[in-house]
């Protein structure tokens, strides 16, 4: 397919609302990602409406899995035996006002709870570029949005409830529970189900965002840091072609009072005079708004509105964490495979994350940047590139991200995480006879 043709194709197929995740299904249908790009491994499928019925299930089955919204591209949440799905408990369960806490069912998502904490008069730190993930997946799988002193989306976690392999409900908490809630927030989905979570807040704020294009790649090596703390998220989308960042997206709180207006250039980069989308050509009527328009901080976080997916889905997607001190060597890394990595690329994004204390974190311990890739939807091509750009980060032990693609084996894998041999330990204590062990986590934690 041309590229123009594909575009317009992409174009006209991301104005469709999202589908809910379970919507539609019927016995025997196989189930699979949003993307498409992956086919889970059973269609045995038992919804829980309470704390009752999941015990229930758990007990029930020797082997099971957490069915979530399906936004992982790898099999993380695969099961050949049986699914769970909480998709019914998306409630809010509490707002404690003294403490600045909400606790939310743990299958909400974030585009569900954003609104309803800005109407209290509350925000949450960040959010990610979707804003239609489970708070549950994202938590466990230290997803992120962007921002240098901003951590992953786990790093708001108070507290949160597991049911584990016996049926038995444990709470943990950063206040009581030290090095096990540490192990237990990111935790891939192999500790048990987690039920309920507790979020940090904030005082609600409003956002602004504007975006440059053309970058100089010579001012990234020159300014990185500065220019990623030019606002409170900042995002760059490059496809690595002419030497040079396509689009700068800087999102910026409003502090009360300000009417500071946008400069026109942006160490080098031209602000841009209308909505853009990261993919330029196609349209951003389902981005959000930009343009330095003030608007509530949940629809300035996100790249992309609340109803509607940023794409066609038809597509796939990797991403890698290198040490913050070390962005610029791993973006030029990177770009010296420019001409392989071009033809099969949607687009690549670089976002920064903060450090966190979470055992299996892929920013554990350290201020990190990710280099995000969207690929069209051909993992025969991107299944050959990856290892090379795994081999090009080596010398800064990338971690991948753990719901996307890679190829990295499980002896590199297992030796970027010092805490690891910990979590299996807990791993073994609250899930002794390994039910909610599956393909990903043989191979990837377990595996040699």
């Amino acid at each position: 397919m041309k590229k123009r043709t594909f575009l317009k194709l992409s174009s006209a197929l991301m104005a469709t609302p999202i589908i809910s995740p379970l919507a539609h299904l019927v016995p025997g249908e196989k189930l699979k990602n949003w993307a498409g790009n992956y086919t889970y491994s059973t269609d045995r499928l038992y919804s829980a409406k309470s704390i009752e019925q999941v015990k229930e299930i758990v007990k029930k089955y020797n082997k099971l899995k957490v069915l979530g919204t399906r936004h992982c591209f790898n099999g993380i949440a695969d099961s050949t035996n049986n699914f769970i799905s909480l998709r019914e408990m998306d409630k809010v369960l509490s707002l404690n006002a003294a403490a600045h806490t909400v606790t939310v069912d743990a299958s909400m998502r974030y585009g569900q709870l954003a609104p309803y904490l800005d109407s209290k008069g509350y925000a949450l730190h960040n959010l990610a570029s979707l804003p239609h993930i489970s708070i549950a997946g994202a938590c466990a799988t230290a997803t992120h949005g962007s921002g240098v002193k901003n951590g992953n989306l786990s790093t708001a976690v108070a507290a949160l409830e597991i049911v584990t392999a016996n049926g038995e409900v444990r709470t943990l908490s950063r206040a009581k529970d030290g090095d096990t809630f540490r192990a237990a927030v990111v935790n891939l989905g192999a500790l048990g189900v987690v039920t309920k979570v507790t979020l940090n807040l904030q005082p609600t704020f409003k956002m602004r965002q504007y975006v440059y294009e053309n970058l100089p790649l010579d001012q990234v090596k020159a300014h990185f840091d500065a220019i990623m703390s030019g606002g409170y998220s900042v995002s760059l989308f490059t496809d690595w072609q002419k030497k040079r960042i396509n689009e700068v997206w800087i999102k910026e709180r409003v502090e009360a009072g300000s009417k500071q207006a946008a400069k026109p250039t942006y160490f080098g980069a031209t602000l841009a005079t209308k909505n853009l989308h990261p993919i330029a050509e196609l349209s951003a009527e389902n981005c959000t708004e930009q343009m330095g328009v003030a608007g509530p901080w949940y629809e300035r976080l996100p790249h992309f509105k609340m109803g509607f997916t940023p794409s066609s889905g038809k597509e796939l997607q990797s991403e890698y964490f290198v040490p913050r001190k070390n962005a610029v060597e791993a973006i030029l890394a990177v770009e010296r495979l420019r001409d392989h990595i071009s033809p099969h690329l949607m687009i690549s994004e670089l976002r920064t994350i903060d450090a966190d204390d979470f055992w299996m974190s892929t920013a554990y311990k350290q201020p990190s940047l990710a280099i995000h890739f969207t690929w069209k939807q051909d993992w025969a091509s991107v299944s050959k590139v990856l290892p090379m750009i795994e081999k090009e980060l080596e010398p800064f032990r990338a971690r991948p991200h753990w719901g996307k693609l890679f190829t990295l084996s499980a002896s590199k894998l297992q030796s970027r995480y010092e805490k690891l041999p910990d979590f299996k330990k807990l791993v073994k204590e609250y899930d002794p006879q390994g039910k909610f062990r599956n393909a990903f986590l043989d191979s990837t934690i377990y595996g040699s």
